[in-house]
């Protein structure tokens, strides 16, 4: 028989279908519903800077499941929506038209939105950001159409992600970044400076330690464009576009407002319970216990958002669960193709060991704290080694720094 009980999934993202699927999987028999304020069936995001930026994925390829999984599998998408409020002690959530819903048990799993920037020019109509499914189209249409200028602020991951799709269609691109390097608080100095390189091969005018004080606008009709960007230093850019990639801001509002436990994102332990026993939490807004790191953790990648659902589910349904996989997440840029497993707290890594041609591109970085126990591995051009990788994060053994650079040695 099928049970009465609802599960609610607010997000519909890969986090929120995830959650979906695995209650299917585990044999959940009640209602679920699931909420996104987006109109687009639950996508991968990962192909919005990458694939499906450059035109060769198209959206039905990387959607969560087509529609008919949906109605078939008997899960509600409520889409377009946006929830309200939450109110753990009636377990309803409530909707923009101010109707409620019941459950009985609720995951979260309301992603980031783009962090913003308080420059003059910035809501300039073309001022940019990416990540949803509409930016990426955008974009792909600006580069493929009249745009032949393109500046960047912020060289993080979907910076130059963004920057190497504009660079493969022709246009010129300039990216502003504060940092001494790219990718700084996440690879250090080191390996900033390959990314650097990599992307000034491709001619991609890159000014660190540099700050953007406006973004240049004209007159144009009954709207102001921005056609730039001026310096600090009073240099200004011309540019047809502008992309802000300075990050992303967790969405815990509903979370903080339901009066959950939230530090920067929304906490939940090794079983991704939140600090209400009948609410989980996955992918970017879990500030999460980890069972194997130690410490909590909030990682902002896609697999974080492909993992955990198969756990938050268990946990609703009851179930025994740990979520205890070491992160990972991957980049693809021009002919460069990385992937990086583990975590590194900020000023937890002593130092970095190499293991081969950093010159040609083709290595793996290790970062090692005070003990040379690996913490992170980042392999670059170089495949099947990830399994290694994740084998010395977990361990949480010291290894021999000599023999790790030794590429005759095995991992």
């Amino acid at each position: 028989m099928t049970s009465d009980r609802r599960f609610i999934v607010v997000g519909a993202g890969l986090g929120g279908a995830g959650v979906a699927k695995a209650l299917r999987d585990n044999d959940f028999d009640g209602l679920i519903t699931v909420i996104g304020a987006e109109e687009h069936l639950p996508y991968e995001r990962p192909p919005l800077s990458k694939e499906h930026l450059a035109g060769d994925k198209p959206f039905a390829e990387f959607t969560v499941a087509p529609d008919a999984w949906y109605r078939d599998h008997r899960v509600e998408l409520l889409l377009g929506t946006e929830v309200r409020a939450i109110d753990p002690a009636a377990h309803t959530v409530t909707l923009p038209d101010g109707s409620t819903l019941a459950y009985d048990k609720l995951a979260l799993a309301t992603g980031s939105r783009p962090r913003t920037l308080d420059l003059p020019g910035a809501d300039a109509p073309n001022v940019y950001t990416l990540r949803t499914l509409d930016d990426s189209d955008t974009l792909r249409e600006l580069f493929a159409g009249g745009t032949r200028r393109l500046a960047v602020i912020g060289a993080g991951w979907i910076g130059l992600e963004v920057a190497a799709a504009a660079r493969n269609a022709d246009v010129a691109v300039t990216v502003v970044e504060n940092a001494e390097q790219p990718l700084l608080g996440v690879l250090g100095p080191e390996m900033g400076a390959v990314f650097a390189g990599l992307h000034r091969e491709h001619d991609v005018d890159l000014r660190l330690n540099t700050g953007v004080a406006e973004i240049t606008t004209r007159d144009a009709g009954a709207v102001r464009v921005a056609t730039g960007l001026r310096l600090d230093d009073g240099t200004e850019i011309e540019a047809d576009a502008v992309l802000i990639a300075v990050g992303a801001v967790p969405e815990i509002g509903l979370a903080e407002a339901a009066g959950l436990d939230t530090d920067g994102g929304v906490l939940v332990d090794e079983h991704l319970s939140t600090s209400d026993p009948d609410i989980v939490a996955v992918g970017d807004i879990a500030e999460q216990q980890h069972p194997v790191l130690g410490g909590r953790i909030r990682v902002e990648h896609w697999a974080t958002a492909l993992n955990q659902p198969e756990v938050a589910a268990k946990t609703m349904l009851g179930r025994e669960a740990s979520y205890d996989r070491i992160p990972y997440f991957f980049t693809d840029q021009y002919d460069l193709g990385m992937e990086y497993t583990g975590y590194v707290a900020r000023g937890a890594a002593e130092r970095v060991v190499l293991r081969g041609d950093t010159g040609a591109r083709e290595f793996v970085a290790f970062w090692l704290d005070g003990e040379n126990r690996v913490l992170a591995g980042m392999n670059v051009n170089v495949w099947d080694v990830t399994d290694r990788i994740r084998e010395l994060v977990a361990a949480g053994e010291p290894v021999d720094p000599e023999r790790l650079a030794d590429t005759s040695a095995e991992l």
